[in-house]
């Protein structure tokens, strides 16, 4: 099996040669786009062996509005396929695409409707701001903030089908809005979940397999209670959220997890290298073989050696069935 052939095993639960692995990756700043992006990310997946060719996505939404009240969430747009900062995106994936090869397995990222309007308002504000005044902003007067993410979610939605038109295999989508201290678990029903859930299928529609990465901590992950028939395979702060995989694989029934390693601490981050190989083990024995991909809770630290996830991946690939 190729790295690509084995990605989609596992996503199938079928039974693969070696355990894929695949790691997000903050590149430093100047690598966003461009001939720079392309060769900082082919030296990433070059140097570290990984089956999921990850492409990284810091070409964010500009500023829209300064929101400050309820109603000035009519000022938050869609935005078109068209406008700089996605074409820098679509420019960077496409040169990729074009020197990866076909054998492994290119993903693409996009932030979700959470986080595009938090990018969209985020000037003058913290994440912490932005996320509250959201929250302020849906209890004081729901449509016009109901409005702007409808609007969002729409262009998202043509911006998945976009990224797999190109060519890419599947698109990692960002999600935000669990977190307990700001959306209420109704609230995240009613106004999150159907438009993350219309993006998702969008992206599958188009043919592409949909990598749901579930972001920050303090999760009520029984949020994403139905998203199974939504997303192919699920990523989530195991160490943040004190939800080991074993609950993924029941929450998630039947659908690929993919993680196991920690961003933050552990081996991988602040161990020496023998220790990474054991780490890989215990994880993948406790867990199983089947249905899941190596990778970690979130982003791996900018200017982590790739030795050590070079060790990681190849730790992975000498467990097979």
């Amino acid at each position: 099996m190729n790295a690509k052939q084995r990605v989609i095993a596992a996503i199938r639960q079928q039974e693969t040669s070696e355990i894929p692995a695949g790691f997000s990756y903050h590149f430093p700043k100047g690598n966003e786009k461009g001939p720079e992006g392309v060769n900082a990310h082919l030296r990433f997946f070059q140097e570290t062996g990984v089956d999921i060719c990850k492409i990284m996505n810091d070409n964010r939404i500009p500023v829209m509005s300064h929101v400050k009240t309820a109603e000035e969430w009519k000022e938050i747009r869609s935005f078109r396929i068209e406008e700089t900062f996605f074409q820098n995106q679509l420019e960077l994936t496409s040169a990729l695409l074009d020197k990866m090869g076909s054998q492994v397995f290119s993903l693409g990222t996009l932030h979700g409707v959470v986080a595009a309007c938090r990018h969209a308002t985020s000037e003058g504000y913290t994440y912490g701001e932005t996320r509250e005044l959201m929250c302020a902003h849906y209890r004081e007067n729901k449509q016009p903030i109901t409005d702007a993410f409808r609007r969002m979610a729409d262009a998202l939605s043509e911006a998945g089908r976009k990224m797999i038109r190109l060519g890419l295999n599947g698109v990692m989508y960002a999600s935000l809005g669990a977190e307990r201290q700001y959306f209420s678990d109704e609230e995240f029903a009613e106004l999150v979940a159907p438009l993350e859930k219309q993006i998702l299928d969008a992206i599958r529609q188009e043919g592409g397999y949909v990598f749901l990465h579930i972001c920050k901590d303090n999760l009520n992950m029984q949020r994403y209670q139905g998203y199974a028939a939504h997303a192919d395979v699920f990523n989530w702060g195991v160490y943040e959220t004190d939800f080991p995989l074993e609950k993924g694989r029941s929450l998630f029934e039947g659908k690929t997890v993919w993680g196991g390693l920690s961003n933050k601490h552990g081996a991988l981050i602040d161990g020496p290298l023998d220790a990474i190989d054991a780490q890989v083990e215990q994880v993948i024995n406790h867990y199983g073989k089947k249905g899941v991909i190596l990778g970690a809770d979130c982003t791996l630290p900018t200017g982590l050696d790739h030795q050590k996830i070079a060790r990681a991946v190849s730790a992975a690939h000498k467990i097979s069935y």
